[in-house]
């Protein structure tokens, strides 16, 4: 089943029910966006393309994102999504690897289109599209959709690559759908009257999470920024309602570091928002406990990655705010229990299952996982052995079924052959007082083999000391796990997703 039936189905049901918003305003119901994307799909057609043919989205997150997204669907075509703020450089790596036959760009990321090669050719959205606009609401008939299966691919993703070259990750449309159903029962409820905002680059989570609310037929509200501005988005909330949105942990910082500042009461958090949903990224315990005190019950946790999306664990909105829980603070030190549609284990190298509460590799087996990776057979048959895939996430899970994850695989420090978790050591020094932000490494050691060395940010005003750092990592964790160097710089490095790229800190080391 080809998921622009999913488009169709709520067009029939709801054709005038406003569906895309630009900013507070609305430029496509529900009938109109099924109609430009069937447009769209004929305009394919008339190009001479193919089912199974690739059309990559190299823009800023705009309205028409969700009308070429599913009008390529609707042809049956395979969206390959790029996140905006890559180089030209690396979105020509990735057009080469994926075949891609057209490109789709905005004008502020391609100012020329000549600059791109081995494409058939490239549009800029923001230009009129080269077909007439369809009826209002449902009333003309629309080109038919191409039939796909269940595992064809819908959506090509290319991992951050921050260790090398990103591998094309192949989505089905079985795994959007599995993600989309799963998002009622383990994520959130949603209404016909719900607003999702797209503050994050549609090109990853917060853009498959356009299909649970269109399932529900809810308003879908991109920024007039085309990104994220804090104070836009408690604007536009108290305009459109209380928005959703999934954000990466640096995003729900400053939400809560705007909310501070503006001295927005939890009360007038509810008006902006409903629910901010965040993952992608480590969030600290004590950066979760600061947004539930001064924005209040607005946040559910997911566990996922692009080979799995947005499917893996979740962490409730009761579940966060359950301060009387016997086990609290080892729920808001998790990821939450394993989503309905998928199972979790914790295994050894070879695949046998840990004991309860000792730390393996986290796998995750069900239909949302991906089909493999893109002319990769050699990845793909190291990531997915058995049916189950292996996720380079290091966790333990305990008797209830709640996965702490603790690192990376490829970020453990082994150091005089015990094994240290970075994140550990990260949790501690981040209450330690004025610093902002912490990232720990490996360093290598011809003693110990490897040391930890901690890269420490400042608070506005603040200074750091290593003495008074080192002094208080004694006073809260094991002696052989606080770092032996501290390194305090003015920012840490990071990818164009927000994560820290301890890559780069290691070469430092």
């Amino acid at each position: 089943m080809n998921l622009a039936h999913l488009l169709e189905r709520i067009a029939r049901l709801e054709p005038l029910r406003p569906a895309i918003f630009n900013g507070p305003h609305c430029v496509a119901t529900y009938g109109q966006w099924a109609g430009r994307s069937a447009a769209w799909a004929m305009w394919f057609e008339a190009q001479g393309f193919a089912p199974g043919d690739r059309v990559a989205l190299f823009m800023r997150n705009h309205p028409r994102y969700l009308e070429v997204m599913f009008g390529a669907w609707w042809a049956g075509l395979v969206v390959v999504p790029i996140n905006a703020k890559l180089h030209l450089k690396e979105m020509q790596w990735i057009l080469d690897n994926a075949q891609t036959r057209w490109a789709f760009v905005t004008s502020d990321v391609v100012p020329d289109p000549a600059a791109l090669s081995g494409v058939q050719g490239v549009t800029d959205v923001e230009l009129a599209p080269p077909w007439r606009e369809p009826a209002q609401g449902w009333r003309a008939p629309l080109r038919p959709i191409t039939p796909r299966r269940a595992d064809d691919t819908a959506w090509l993703f290319y991992t951050s690559g921050t260790t090398g070259r990103p591998k094309g990750v192949m989505i089905t449309h079985r795994n959007l759908r599995t993600m989309g159903m799963g998002y009622f029962n383990d994520v959130d409820t949603i209404s016909p009257d719900d607003a999702i905002a797209y503050a994050a680059p549609m090109s990853h989570g917060a853009g498959v999470y356009a299909i649970p609310h269109l399932m529900a037929g809810a308003r879908h509200v991109v920024p007039l920024s085309g990104g994220f501005d804090a104070a836009e988005l408690f604007a536009l909330g108290q305009q459109v309602g209380p928005l959703s949105l999934f954000a990466a942990p640096t995003i729900v910082k400053r939400l809560v570091d705007h909310a501070e500042a503006a001295q927005v009461s939890p009360v007038q958090c509810a008006a902006s928002f409903k629910t901010i949903v965040y993952g992608g990224a480590p969030m600290y315990a004590a950066d979760i406990q600061r947004a539930l005190k001064l924005m209040g019950p607005r946040f559910v946790q997911i566990f996922g990655q692009g080979e799995s999306p947005m499917v893996g664990t979740a962490l409730s909105r009761a579940q966060l705010q359950d301060t009387a829980h016997p086990r609290y603070a080892a729920r808001l030190a998790s990821v939450g229990f394993a989503q309905s549609s998928v199972r979790i284990r914790v295994t050894n190298a070879q695949g046998e299952d840990m004991p309860l509460g000792e730390v393996g590799e986290v796998l995750i087996q069900g239909d949302s996982v991906m089909a493999g990776y893109w002319r990769n057979p050699e990845a793909t048959a190291s990531a997915i052995r058995e049916g189950w895939l292996w996720t380079g996430d290091m966790g333990a899970l305990d008797a209830d079924g709640l996965l702490t994850l603790k690192d990376r695989s490829k970020d453990m420090i082994i150091s005089g052959g015990s094994n240290i978790y970075p994140r550990e050591v990260e949790e501690v020094l981040l209450q330690a007082p004025g610093v902002a932000e912490v990232a720990v490494v490996g360093a290598p050691d011809a003693e110990w083999g490897e040391v930890v060395v901690a890269f420490c940010v400042p608070q506005p005003g603040q200074s750091l000391q290593a003495q008074a750092l080192d002094a208080y990592c004694l006073d809260h964790i094991a002696r052989f796990k606080r770092p032996k160097r501290y390194e305090v710089v003015d920012a840490l490095p990071k990818n164009n997703y927000g994560k820290v790229l301890k890559t780069e800190l290691r070469k430092r080391v």
